[in-house]
Formats: C-alpha cells, structure tokens, sequence
C-alpha cells in the first residue's frame, strides 16, 4: 500500500482524511485497556461507555481504526455462525444453541439500529442473503440446509429455480435459500463512526501503537505500558503477531474485487433489487453484494495459508486468486466482462482450529478476548462487544450464559503441519468443486475434509 485509501473500496469510499492519532507516549493507569481498534474493539468501548460512563478506557492500535477485517470485508452484517447449528447442538444441548443463532440474528438488529440511534451513515440495507444451487450437487446441498433450518425453526426459504433467478439472475441456476437474516453496509464508514463516537465519549484511541507484550493486567508498547484491571484482545486476523500467540487462531487470506458502477440496465437484468447478498453452495466460498452506488463487489477464499502464520502487505493481493474471482465473476454474470475492475483488496480473517468463534474473560488475570469469526465478524462482533461489556462490568444476563462465552479452542498445530493442512484442505476444496461439477455428485472428498476440521 501507498495509503491508507489502498485498504480497500471502503477506505477509499471515505471522505474524511485518513490521519492517524497520535500513538501513545508514556505509561498510563486505566480500568479497561483494547488491543485492536476494529469493530470487536470498537463495540466492546461502546458498550462498556453505555453501562458504566465513568470506565477509564484505552484502545490501541498498530495502523488505524478500521485497519483489519473490519475495513476490509465483503459488507456483509450476517447471523451467520461458523459452528453448524447441528454441531452446537452436540456440543452444548439443543436450547443454549437455539439462543446463539437467536443471539446472531438479534445482532444484525442491533447493528442497523445503533446506526440510526447514533446517526452513522454507513449505507446500511437489510435485503437478507440468496445463496444460489447451480448444479444438482449443489442443490442436493440447499435441500439439506433448507430441512435443518426447519428442523430447528430457523428462518429462511427453498428457492425454485424461478425464484432464484428472480432475486439474483445467474447463469445455471436451478434454485438456492434466501434468509432475511442480513444486511449490507459499508463497513469502513461504520467502523471508523464508531471510532469517533467512542472518542467523543471519553475513550482514548491511540493508533501507530503496536503492541509488543501481553500480560496480566498490563500491555506493552513501545511507547509505554497500560496497566489495567481487564486487557481485551480483539485482535482477530493478527492475534498470530502478538508474543505468545502464533497457534491461537489462524490467518487465512480472503481477497475482493469490486466493479465500477455498473447501469441500471444491468441490475434491472441482474436483480439484487433489495440490495441482498449473495453466494452459491460451492465448497470454496465466494460472497458478494450490490454496493450503495451500484458497484458488484465479489470475494472469496482462495489465497494460500502462508508458513508461521505470517502476514504480509503483500499477501493482500494476489494476481492469481483475483483472475480467478473475476473468471467466476463473469462466469455468474457473462454481462460483467465489458465492466471495469477499479478496485481489488484482501487480508487476513482469523479461524480458531474447531472453527469455533468464543467469547471470554478470565478474571484471575483480567485477560479478556474475543474472535474465531471465520470472516462474518460484522456482526459477531457486536455481540461480543454487548457480552464483553456485560462481562467486565460484572453484568449476568442472557448474553453472558451463551455457549460460545468461556469456549477454549484447542491450539493449531506446530508448523509445518499447520501450514501443509491448511492448504491441502484449500486444495482438497478446489478439487471437490471441479469434480462435482464435472459429475453432477456431491463430492465425497468435501465432506471428508469438513468431518475432519469439525464442519
């Protein structure tokens, strides 16, 4: 990058200039100190501010505020969760599991809702999600989804072919799901309004901070040390770069295109009249929205995990991955080949090794965390700042008893052997799309490798 307008199309999108605060200089005494100023930081002082004002709060951060994923995503705010509900179930009984998807639904609310409280303009749209089946294996796939939302009194339709088409007009459909349960926004403007409110309301942000050392009731910096009564970790994608941490969640690259506007010819032809996202029931995930001003911005998995966990500027931007994304663009909508690409961005999101997203706060140390979004964090991460706060404050309330609240993931395992599975499953999933769409049957292979990483 040359700028900070290079993060992404939402960072460039934004009319303020992008100035960092001043980093800290000097040792401070605070009640409440945030590694990471995205919006699991973000939400965690908001919240803290709502239920106790007088709260000394510190957020630091290495870039600047919206730096990360939450600059960085596809603007999708979903209830998605990354623990199959059938799994959670298993896990922590079929009632407490139940509350987590009702607890993910109710934060796409909340999100839309703070917005219009707090007055932040962030092109926010609730137009829910179509997830599309364009072979017979994926529609085996949407079928099953759809049977375990009814089994479990989850939201959501099954689509005919015709009426897939009619929210999202591509190539080969033959039918798909569509929940409610989604909004888009821009998420730099979002996340960089929640920066300044919190500011205004007595919270100190300090940015060009990176932070060196963590430890019980303190964090240091090059500029200074916080001591303080609770330490909160919202460091998502990046907690690999703080000391200590390198096997606690994963860096896995997403990478996103966008288009220029496009004409109303176009989305008249296409659809997205609501302003949905969208996907498909492919193995290797693709996400995409219909921008504020008409842009189709398109994402997905496909970049390598990189050895040690190492992020890099450069891994933001892989040639190869964005030909493939704009391949499989023009492949779901053939109109697109005339239209430009103007902008192109990724960066890390952060996995936990049983996929499992958590919640917690260790009181004997004062070490709170959150994180293990597997990249639908806009909204997850709401619902943590909410429980974060609850948990500090030393609040009991339904929040506080979700099964995902005190949840330890297991270390990854030591290099090389984190490195060669991970791409191995990328691989593995490459594969299974191809097979399947050579064969018309579901891949054998896909669900293998999901059995084997707890999906």
């Amino acid at each position: 990058m040359t700028s900070y307008r290079d993060v992404s199309l939402w960072f460039d999108q934004l009319a303020e200039p992008l100035v960092p605060r001043a980093p800290l200089s000097g040792d401070l005494d605070v009640d409440v100190a945030i590694i990471g100023a995205g919006f699991t930081g973000l939400w965690t002082a908001y919240y803290l501010q709502q239920l106790d004002p007088d709260l000394r709060v510190v957020v630091l951060e290495k870039e600047i505020a919206g730096f990360g994923a939450s600059g960085r995503n596809g603007g999708w705010c979903s209830a998605l969760y990354p623990v199959p509900i059938e799994n959670l179930v298993r896990e922590a009984g079929r009632e407490a599991a139940l509350a987590q998807y009702a607890a993910m639904r109710g934060a796409v609310t909340e999100v839309e809702q703070v917005a219009v409280r707090e007055g932040i303009d962030a092109d926010v749209a609730r137009g829910g999600t179509v997830v599309l089946a364009r072979s017979a294996a994926q529609l085996e796939r949407a079928r099953a989804e759809h049977a375990e939302a009814v089994e479990f009194g989850l939201d959501g339709d099954l689509l005919d072919a015709e009426q897939a088409r009619k929210r999202l007009n591509a190539t080969d459909v033959c039918g798909g799901t569509y929940t409610p349960h989604c909004a888009v926004v821009q998420p730099a403007k979002y996340v960089r309004a929640l920066a300044a409110l919190v500011e205004q309301r007595g919270a100190r942000v300090f940015e060009l901070t990176p932070v060196t050392g963590v430890e019980a009731h303190a964090v240091h910096t090059a500029g200074g040390t916080v001591r303080a009564g609770t330490v909160v970790r919202a460091t998502e994608g990046y907690t690999s770069q703080l000391p200590g941490h390198r096997r606690m969640v994963a860096p896995v690259y997403s990478l996103v295109v966008a288009t220029e506007p496009l004409s109303d010819a176009f989305w008249n032809e296409i659809g997205l009249a609501e302003r949905e996202t969208f996907s498909d029931y492919r193995h290797l995930i693709i996400y995409g929205q219909r921008s504020a001003d008409g842009r189709l911005v398109f994402g997905g998995r496909g970049a390598p995990y990189h050895l040690g966990s190492r992020i890099k500027p450069d891994y933001d931007r892989v040639p190869k991955v964005f030909d493939a994304l704009e391949q499989t663009l023009h492949e779901l909508f053939p109109a697109t080949r005339s239209a430009r690409i103007s902008h192109r961005w990724g960066g890390p999101l952060g996995i936990a090794r049983d996929w499992h997203a958590s919640v917690g706060l260790d009181r004997a140390t004062g070490l709170a965390w959150a994180g293990g979004y597997v990249g639908d964090g806009v909204s997850t991460t709401n619902l943590a700042g909410r429980t974060l706060a609850d948990l500090i404050t030393g609040r009991t309330s339904e929040l506080t008893t979700l099964p995902w609240v005190g949840h330890r993931s297991r270390s990854w395992e030591p290099e090389p052997l984190r490195w060669v599975g991970a791409n191995l499953g990328l691989s593995a999933m490459t594969w299974a799309d191809s097979a399947e769409q050579r064969s018309g049957r579901p891949s054998q292979l896909a669900s293998t490798v999901n059995r084997l990483i707890g999906r």
